[in-house]
């Protein structure tokens, strides 16, 4: 489905010091610094996937999203989706995608959605009766019917995401690319939107690339994950396999008994004490939870015990400071 091979992008960044006079000298003699965007990022994703693609800000997310929707050219290396080459091909290629990107709108600002929508019909000559089951499908499934009559520019955050998805989707294609589709929104509109790409997923077999630093988004939709930092591709594997690499820290949440003083149970760490509650961290390969909790209940007396894994956010930071990106 989709196959990338050594794929690099870079750019020219103009560089100057502050101050009028290095102003005026840059009118005369610019210097330019060169910045790897991409550097030799390969991959391949099958058909039906959902890929987490996460990085840090300036990682190059982004710029690989453009690349494999045709809208940016690279330096270097080969990209095939579909039989197709994106920047080459583009015309045939983009009547098979489907591309958002959480900060940038493919639909009209001052008329009703639905007539963006009419428009983009016709864009990607969708036959009428096809059109009209689509739209009734995606306006029922993303809770549209209140707000598609209303002008863009009325509508709030999440109501425009939630119509900018459903445009995406209008001509049935075969990929989605996701650039932080879940930004800005609220618990409500977040929950509405991973419910509908995972369904969209299932029932039609769409392939799916997501970008985005909500590590809740990858947990509730991506079994697999692409890191990349600087340009490079630093991690390609399953999300269970992060778990099974930095899951074994355990948070225990303690509840007791009025303790004028803290304490200290060996084999744990003190993340934050008070006289009735405490959270200790512990590492489970090198003491085990029934220990610490006998050592806990010897030093306090417990009234209520919570015990929670890693959040996924503090497991990517740690990949993160694995890569030192």
């Amino acid at each position: 489905m989709i196959k990338i091979d050594g794929l690099s992008k870079s750019y020219q960044v103009a560089k100057r010091s502050s101050g009028v006079r290095q102003a005026v000298k840059a009118l005369f003699k610019r210097e330019y610094k060169v910045v790897e965007a991409l550097n030799n990022i390969s991959f391949t994703i099958e058909p039906g996937e959902i890929v987490g693609y996460i990085g840090p800000n300036g990682a190059g997310k982004s710029t690989t999203i453009k690349v494999m929707s045709g809208i940016l050219v690279p330096d270097s290396g080969s990209c095939t989706i579909m039989g197709y080459t994106p920047w080459r091909d583009r015309v045939d290629y983009v009547k098979h995608i489907g591309v958002v990107f959480g900060q940038r709108s493919q639909l009209w600002w001052d008329v009703p959605v639905i007539d963006s929508f009419d428009l983009l019909r016709d864009i990607y000559k969708v036959p009428e009766q096809e059109y009209r089951s689509t739209l009734a499908l995606l306006t029922e499934t993303l809770e549209l019917q209140d707000i598609i009559q209303v002008p863009v520019r009325q509508l709030s955050l999440g109501q425009r995401m939630r119509c900018e998805i459903a445009a995406s989707l209008l001509h049935s294609p075969s990929v989605l690319f996701l650039d932080e589709p879940t930004i800005g929104l609220d618990a409500v509109s977040k929950i509405a939107v991973r419910r509908f790409i995972r369904t969209i997923n299932e029932e039609k077999g769409v392939t799916i690339i997501l970008t985005t630093h909500d590590m809740n988004d990858i947990e509730a939709l991506a079994k697999r994950i692409i890191l990349i930092g600087k340009g490079k591709k630093l991690y390609d594997g399953s999300v269970s396999a992060i778990r099974d690499q930095f899951g074994t820290r355990k948070t225990i949440t303690a509840v007791y008994s009025h303790q004028a003083e803290p304490f200290q149970v060996p084999g744990t760490v003190m993340e934050a004490w008070s006289p009735e509650r405490a959270v200790l961290s512990v590492d489970t390969e090198q003491v085990v939870i029934s220990e610490v909790l006998i050592r806990l209940s010897a030093q306090v007396e417990l009234l209520d015990v919570a015990i929670d894994t890693l959040p996924i956010e503090d497991m990517i930071v740690q990949l993160y400071k694995e890569h030192q990106i």
